[in-house]
């Protein structure tokens, strides 16, 4: 279940302020099965989302997320197992 207005970034550029005009860096996304996010929620390249997981409203997902967990915040962190 995906809600309105979230971000899903798999592309970006690197660190490196000599390196950024030469390529972009990328890596997929990974949503398992039956997960929650919500309204306006961004996920960055690189993270899986395990089976069952909530993503709170406006959370900003930057690390793997376990199954059966909700994160919330900017950055997400685990507020609890469901």
């Amino acid at each position: 279940m995906i809600a309105h207005k979230i971000n899903l970034v798999t592309a970006g550029h690197p660190l490196e302020p000599d390196r950024r005009p030469e390529y972009i860096t990328a890596k997929p996304i990974t949503i398992e099965s039956n997960v929650w996010i919500g309204t306006a929620a961004t996920i960055v390249s690189g993270v899986h989302i395990g089976k069952d997981a909530v993503v709170a409203a406006d959370a900003v997902v930057a690390r793997d997320v376990l199954p059966a967990t909700l994160v919330a915040g900017v950055p997400a962190i685990t507020v609890r197992y469901l």
